[in-house]
């Protein structure tokens, strides 16, 4: 067992809700994604003040499940959904969301796409007008992500993804989220970028020195830097993926 200290706020929380006899709501199905780069950094963003969950905390890009993305099969490289269905023990349509929703996210939050023209590809820069704008519109809804795949000729790399881990948000608090972590690497020619919204800061940082307590953050987020510290690089964190469960939830209590 690993303890960690919860924010003041967090704590308070708590104890309200065990001194209520608080009721657990409903956890949103969610993915975020821990991009990784040479030499070993991670990418971390800082979600605004105004934020219902996390506020003011850094944070892995990452975001709920959009209901398309589990309705609607976008063009597809890497496993196929069957075989994310038997590594993540989900149903195969949400197997495909939580991919889907990897990939989705971490456009809108991060500005990078883990898409090609084809299974051997990965598209380039993607900071340009067109790009921002089709990434607005994923955001406001207006657009689903498998249109805008099939739009710009890509298919989603699901090969590019490495499942890690599962946690699940803790009972008492109000919004509560059941998140797959994903490691990706920054594909080569792309760039990270603050674009906005949700985030007000973003940093790149070795994973070790993230987890030290010069950035707040929830301890899912601590812990698996300290995961990725333990791990010493990039080639560390890829060659024990296969070895961990990422289906086994992580079930926090305070």
């Amino acid at each position: 067992m690993v303890e960690f200290q919860l924010p003041p706020q967090l704590a308070e929380m708590a104890r309200r809700f065990e001194r209520e006899g608080g009721v657990p709501v409903e956890a949103r199905l969610a993915s975020t994604v821990v991009l990784l780069r040479e030499p070993y950094e991670v990418y971390l963003i800082r979600r605004v003040a105004t934020m219902a969950f996390a506020a003011s905390m850094y944070a892995f890009p990452g975001g709920g499940v959009d209901p398309r993305d589990a309705t609607v099969q976008p063009g597809w490289a890497g496993p196929a959904p069957a075989e994310w269905a038997a590594r993540l023990r989900l149903d195969e349509p949400v197997a495909r969301s939580v991919v889907c929703a990897a990939v989705r996210e971490v456009f809108e939050e991060s500005g990078v796409l883990l898409a090609g023209a084809d299974a051997d590809t990965v598209v380039g820069d993607v900071s340009g007008p067109d790009w921002e704008a089709a990434r607005r519109a994923l955001i406001d809804r207006e657009l689903g992500f498998a249109e805008f795949l099939e739009r710009n000729g890509l298919v989603l790399r699901s090969d590019l993804l490495v499942p890690w881990s599962r946690w699940v948000t803790p009972e008492f608090e109000p919004r509560r989220f059941d998140t797959y972590f994903f490691l990706a690497l920054l594909p080569k020619g792309q760039v990270t970028r603050d674009v906005g919204g949700e985030a007000d800061d973003h940093v790149w940082s070795a994973p070790g020195e993230a987890a030290d307590g010069r950035y707040t953050m929830l301890p899912p987020t601590r812990y698996t830097l300290l995961e990725l510290a333990e791990a010493g690089g990039i080639d560390g964190a890829l060659a024990a993926a296969p070895a961990r469960n990422p289906a086994d939830a992580i079930r926090p209590v305070a």
